[in-house]
C-alpha cells in the first residue's frame, strides 16, 4: 500500500475541512477486525488527552454506511478523525505492519506540514494586528493629549491594569519573561493582540465621543474600558491575557513569511522554467 492511498480515504466536510473515518482507516491498516482497532483508538485518546488535547476535538463520534453482500447498505458506528488523531493512531498501531510503518511516516509528514501552515498563518495575523496597533495607539495618545493627558506612561499603564488584572507594563513584562529591551507589544500571539487592540479603539473612541476631559479621567477611562475587554473575554470562557504565551518576536514572523515566499517563488520559477525547456 502507497501512502497515497491514505489521502485516497481522505474526506472532507461542507467547510472543506478534512477527516477521516475510523472504518476507512481500519482496512488501510490491515486491521480484519474492527473491535481489535477499537482497542489502538483507545490508546490514542489515552495519547490526545495526555497532550493536552480535548478529545472530542479530535475523535468525533458518528456513523457510516457500509455495503452489504446483497447490494444493499448498513449503517454501522464509526469515529471521524482530524489528522491529529490519525497521527495518534500510527504511533499506537500494530508496530510490525510495513503499511504502519508507512502511514507514520505520512501522518508525520502531513502534520509537520500542517504545523507550518499554521505558524505562517498565525505569523500574518500577529503583523497585521502589531501595525494596527501602533496606527491606532498613535491615534489614542492623540485622544489623550487633547483631553490633557501630560503624563502617557501612566495613561498606558491604566490600560493594561485593568485588561490584565492589575498588572503594571512592567510587572507584564516581568511575567512574561521579556528581555530588557523587548517590547510587550512584539511577543504578543494574534489572540493577545486583538484583545490590546481593541482596548485602545474603543478607548480612543470613548474619549472623543464623551469628549473627556482632565488626566484623571483619561485615565479613568482607559482602565475602565480595559476592565471591560477583560470581563468580556472571562464571559466568553477565553484565557486571561497575562497567561497567554510569549512568543518569539514579531520581526522573526516577518523573517518566516519572507522565507516561504521565497522558497514558494523558487519552487514556482523552476517549474515555469522546467515546463518551457
Amino acid at each position: 500500500m502507497s501512502q497515497n492511498q491514505f489521502e485516497a480515504i481522505k474526506r472532507l466536510d461542507d467547510a472543506g475541512r478534512e477527516y477521516w473515518s475510523a472504518r476507512d482507516l481500519a482496512g488501510a491498516l490491515e486491521y480484519a477486525d474492527y473491535r481489535n482497532f477499537l482497542r489502538v483508538i483507545e490508546k490514542a485518546e489515552i495519547a490526545c488527552k495526555n497532550s493536552g488535547e480535548v478529545i472530542p476535538n479530535h475523535f468525533v463520534e458518528a456513523t457510516d454506511m457500509v455495503p452489504l453482500g446483497s447490494g444493499a447498505e448498513k449503517e454501522v458506528g464509526t469515529l471521524y478523525l482530524s489528522r491529529y488523531a490519525c497521527y495518534l493512531i500510527v504511533q499506537n498501531s500494530d508496530p510490525t505492519k510495513v503499511v504502519v510503518a508507512k502511514g507514520q511516516t505520512y501522518f508525520a509528514i502531513q502534520t509537520r506540514r500542517q504545523e507550518k501552515a499554521d505558524t505562517l498563518i498565525e505569523d500574518n495575523k500577529r503583523i497585521f494586528l502589531r501595525e494596527e496597533m501602533k496606527k491606532h495607539n498613535k491615534s489614542l495618545m492623540q485622544a489623550a493629549s487633547a483631553a490633557g493627558v501630560e503624563r502617557f506612561a501612566i495613561f498606558q499603564n491604566a490600560g493594561y491594569k485593568g485588561l490584565y488584572g492589575g498588572l503594571t507594563m512592567q510587572e507584564i513584562h516581568t511575567r512574561k519573561r521579556l528581555g530588557k529591551s523587548q517590547q510587550i507589544l512584539d511577543h504578543m500571539g494574534s489572540e493577545e493582540l486583538a484583545a490590546n487592540l481593541f482596548r485602545a479603539t474603543q478607548t480612543d473612541a470613548k474619549i472623543r465621543r464623551e469628549s473627556i476631559k482632565g488626566e484623571g479621567k483619561a485615565n479613568l477611562a482607559h482602565y475602565e474600558v480595559g476592565q471591560k475587554v477583560r470581563n468580556t473575554i472571562r464571559t466568553l470562557g477565553g484565557s486571561m491575557p497575562e497567561d497567554l504565551p510569549t512568543l518569539d518576536s514579531v520581526s522573526k514572523a516577518h523573517a518566516r513569511i519572507k522565507k516561504s515566499a521565497k522558497k514558494h517563488a523558487k519552487k514556482l520559477f523552476g517549474h515555469v522554467k522546467k515546463k518551457i525547456t
